[in-house]
């Protein structure tokens, strides 16, 4: 583990892998729970834990590095369903990157249980973890000037579903029609992180 200050009152926490930072996200979550941490906000990210409006940053930093995180424990966590049609124009390169027919993917994808790691890249997106490592795939070698909203999409380790149309270079193989960002609801993101993600196959596809 790796403390680096940010600014007067904050640290960003560098850890080695993304289980250790989904563990140490939940660590330090507990302990704000219980009054043992005073801190503004608590950002997980892929290998990095970012403690932002710390009190007594040095404290914190010289503690965190002389401590373990303990394994995170099981979540009970709700369980969200997105319908999903494989009608992506990347679902061929997906199966042909994989060794089996397009079905298989679907099979597989929608099979997964996935649970959502950290969030970013834009309001409401999820990178949602789950597949085995078999199953990466690589970016996009030109990414796309605009990725529709609802394209279920993966890239490396995970998968993501753009809230809204934007730039991006990850692998299209389906479309949802349920809507990752609503800033009439509370809150505006339907996911996020330790939220359990199923994939729920719809229509012809």
């Amino acid at each position: 583990m790796r403390v680096l200050p940010v600014g007067d009152d904050a640290l960003l926490i560098e850890v080695t892998s993304g289980e250790q930072a989904q563990a140490l996200h939940m660590e330090l979550l507990r302990r704000r729970a219980e009054g043992s941490l005073t801190v503004r906000e608590i950002v997980p990210a892929a290998r990095t834990v970012l403690l932002d409006g710390l009190e007594d940053p040095v404290r914190w930093a010289s503690e965190l590095t002389s401590s373990e995180v303990p394994p995170a424990p099981p979540r009970a966590r709700e369980l969200i369903e997105l319908p999903v049609r494989y009608d992506g124009p990347d679902l061929a390169e997906v199966a042909a990157h994989w060794q089996v027919t397009e079905d298989e993917v679907a099979r597989i994808h929608a099979g997964t249980q996935f649970t959502v790691a950290f969030c970013g890249f834009a309001p409401g997106f999820g990178y949602l973890t789950g597949l085995p490592a078999r199953y990466d795939v690589p970016r996009r070698a030109t990414p796309r000037t605009a990725v529709p909203a609802g394209a279920v999409a993966l890239a490396g380790p995970y998968t993501g579903v753009y809230p809204r149309s934007s730039p991006g270079g990850w692998q299209l193989i389906g479309t949802t029609d349920a809507p990752l960002w609503d800033h009439t609801r509370v809150p505006a993101a339907l996911l996020s992180p330790g939220t359990r993600v199923r994939f729920v196959p719809v229509g012809d596809a």
